[in-house]
This record gives C-alpha cells, sequence and structure tokens, in this order.
C-alpha cells in the first residue's frame, strides 16, 4: 500500500478513482437502461472487409496496461495536468454516456473457429464484454488520452510519447482485427477525447477537481 501511495501522487488520487468510478458506471450502469431499447448497428463496407485476427486480443488486453501506467505518469508530471487532463477525461464520458442512452448501438461478432492460445484469449473477451454500448469506443478514448495527455509532459520523454503513439495505433487496430468495434467507433472515440479535452482546457474544469482535493485534504500538493 506505502508504494501505490508513493507511486500516485496525493493530488492525483481523487481525480483517478473519481475518473475510474465514473468510467464504470457509464459503461455498466447504462446496460440495464438500454436493455429493452432499439441497438444500431454502425456497420461499414470497410468492416466487412477486415479479417478476424484473434493475436490482437493480446493487444486489446495490453492497453488496460497502457491504461495504467499513462494514467499515472500523466498525473504525476504535475497537479495542472493531472487536473486538466482527468477533468477532459471525465467529460469525455459524459458525452460518452448520452450516446449510450441515446443511441445504443450493436454489432454482430463472428463465431472463433481456432482453438489456439489467441483464439481462447479472445473467446474470454467475448464471454465478459456484450457487444454493446459500442459508439464511441471508451477503449480508443483511454488509449487516446494517454498518448494526447503525454504530449505535453515535460517529465516524459520523446520516446516515451512516440512509444505511446504506437502503441496506441495499435490498439485502434486491436478493437477492429478483434471484432469488438466498428470503424465508425473509433473515430468517435478520437473525437470525443478531444472534445472533451478541449472543453476542459476553455472551461477552466480542472479547477473544480483541484477545488474538491482542497477541501477533502485541505491542500493540493
Amino acid at each position: 500500500m506505502h508504494r501505490i501511495k508513493s507511486l500516485i501522487p496525493k493530488y492525483a488520487r481523487l481525480p483517478i478513482l473519481i475518473a475510474l468510478v465514473f468510467n464504470c458506471a457509464v459503461f455498466w450502469l447504462t446496460r440495464p437502461v438500454t436493455a429493452g431499447m432499439r441497438h444500431y448497428d454502425l456497420t461499414l463496407p470497410v468492416d466487412d472487409a477486415l479479417p478476424l485476427v484473434p493475436a490482437f486480443a493480446v493487444i486489446y488486453v495490453l492497453a488496460f496496461f497502457q491504461w495504467l501506467v499513462g494514467y499515472i505518469l500523466i498525473c504525476r508530471d504535475s497537479p495542472e495536468r493531472c487536473f486538466r487532463v482527468m477533468s477532459g477525461e471525465i467529460i469525455s464520458k459524459t458525452i460518452c454516456l448520452l450516446f449510450f442512452l441515446l443511441l445504443p448501438t450493436s454489432m454482430t461478432r463472428p463465431e472463433i473457429a481456432g482453438n489456439d492460445i489467441f483464439s481462447r484469449l479472445l473467446a474470454l473477451i467475448y464471454a465478459l464484454d456484450s457487444p454493446d454500448n459500442l459508439f464511441p469506443s471508451i477503449h480508443v478514448i483511454e488509449s487516446w488520452l494517454c498518448f494526447r495527455g503525454a504530449l505535453g509532459a515535460k517529465s516524459l520523454s520523446r520516446g516515451y510519447k512516440a512509444g505511446m503513439l504506437v502503441l496506441t495505433i495499435l490498439v485502434m487496430v486491436s478493437v477492429l482485427l478483434v471484432k469488438q468495434h466498428l470503424f465508425l467507433d473509433v473515430l468517435a472515440g478520437v473525437a470525443v477525447a478531444e472534445l472533451g479535452q478541449l472543453a476542459a482546457s476553455l472551461t477552466g474544469s480542472g479547477r473544480a477537481l483541484e477545488k474538491l482535493n482542497l477541501r477533502v485534504y485541505g491542500e493540493t500538493l
């Protein structure tokens, strides 16, 4: 526990926790609400043309590690960057909430024919995650923000930022090749992530997280 506390700055713990809880609420709690509603299939010809590549399930899962490392390092850079990026993340998820409720989406996933380790991993992913709440892709939003949030961080090297870009692109490809998302989901994910960060910059919403930190801890740092 002490190592975790030293890894995540005190000022970053509450923003990260709020973003995590809100993300889970948006993704999981909207499903019972929209269960009886019509779900739209946004499949395009490009989606039908893409093959199923179970090996990319590794990248799909690796994205969770990317988010863990990416957000911690972004938040460690400075309180200002932490509050702005995390408030933009919350705004992005608010936009997702509206889409999930007003435009429920679904897709038809292919049968997994193989029995190799990658196919078994993909089958587990399919079993744990139903094909809905697709537009925009939260997978893409998180990975894109790990890249975009790192760009202006002075504490992170150019090599790290380049590596984060490559991994983010691979995650985008993976969600398509494991048939967990559609092409429009990916585009919308990038757009919503950018919109959230733009809104955070224009409105100064990061100050709300800073004030909340002050109320909880009595200090910023």
